[in-house]
């Protein structure tokens, strides 16, 4: 592999190279970002939120109305993965019952509402972002571990598309129970009618109802069948898709979906020597992007659609864990 010539840190009012830039380049795996945040970058496009967006997320909170945006860690039994345990979780006496403390076992951080660290995928050719070794990537180390994330936290202007809502005014509503993929032209036709203009940095919010659905509108055996088949909506995988995500500088993009991308792939997805033909190797082991999964964002929809208003404050703060692979993304919005 080329080594990685890229470095120095891109100021953040600098422009940025393009999709199509990354994918031309030869001083790196094609179709990354390694090297443009420096050498030694832990955080990927959280590198894109400054304290100019925080000041700008700010200004935005108009009402004073704070959205959380975090299922309860318990929510999803069986949880969606089935690799994933149920959390257990234990209360303590101690002085005579006076005093209270408690614990949990079998806690996987990624079970609920969560943020993807960037050692969740490594590509199969290139390996982590930022060219990290696998050995420094296990427990307890620290590369490329969410406690990078943590310490800057996540504050920036939030965007949410409603994308259940434009695909159902459109009379091709979104089918919750199977892998319906959503297009690029589902996601610009939905900023379109929104009346959103991106900006760099922003949090992209992902509204499809498929949580709420798979919560309160199914039976035990239902979510059992989907958890079996692995069918669960979500972005369809394509360069394009993985162009417009670059091209638009999105720090974060978070959906209410398992994977934010459609599952199973599409057939036409050009990923094939991924796990699943999948983007997730693309967009964390080589674009560095923060995914989010599982957010809870009915709420914040209906107060959108009602006021009209698709901008707000957004703040995260995942674990302070030394290696961690991802976090509970412990999220609010604000208005």
């Amino acid at each position: 592999m080329p080594q990685n010539d890229m470095k120095s840190k891109i100021p953040q009012g600098s422009n940025l190279p393009t999709y199509a830039d990354l994918v031309a380049r030869t001083d790196g795996p094609p179709g990354s970002a390694w090297g443009l945040f420096g050498a030694d970058d832990q955080i990927g496009t959280i590198n894109l939120l400054g304290a100019d967006n925080a000041l700008e997320a700010a200004s935005l909170v108009r009402r004073g109305a704070s959205f959380g945006l975090d299922y309860e860690l318990s929510a999803f039994a069986p949880p969606v993965s089935p690799y994933r345990k149920m959390l257990q979780h234990f209360a303590v006496c101690r002085h005579e019952g006076q005093v209270r403390d408690d614990y949990v076992n079998d806690f996987f951080p990624q079970g609920s509402s969560h943020i993807d660290g960037l050692r969740h995928h490594r590509h199969r050719t290139y390996g982590f972002y930022s060219d990290v070794s696998d050995d420094a990537v296990g427990s307890g180390l620290p590369a490329l571990g969410v406690q990078h994330i943590a310490r800057k936290g996540i504050v920036g202007r939030g965007v949410l598309l409603d994308v259940y809502d434009y695909r159902w005014k459109q009379g091709r509503a979104l089918n919750l129970r199977t892998a319906d993929p959503i297009t690029l032209d589902d996601l610009t036709g939905t900023a379109r009618k929104q009346g959103i203009h991106f900006k760099r940095g922003d949090i992209v919010l992902l509204h499809t109802g498929w949580a709420r659905h798979f919560l309160l509108d199914l039976s035990d055996e239902e979510r059992a069948q989907i958890i079996k088949d692995r069918t669960f909506c979500g972005l369809e995988q394509s360069s394009e898709m993985l162009a417009w995500i670059w091209d638009n500088h999105f720090s974060v993009v978070a959906s209410d979906t398992v994977a934010v991308e459609v599952m199973p792939s599409v057939q036409s997805s050009p990923f094939a020597n991924n796990v699943g033909r999948m983007m997730h190797p693309e967009l964390i082991a080589l674009l560095g992007v923060c995914l989010g999964e599982l957010w809870k964002l009915d709420e914040l929809a209906k107060d959108c659609a009602a006021d009209g208003i698709y901008e707000f404050m957004v703040t995260a703060k995942p674990l302070n864990l030394v290696g961690g692979v991802g976090s509970p993304a412990n999220a609010l919005a604000l208005k």
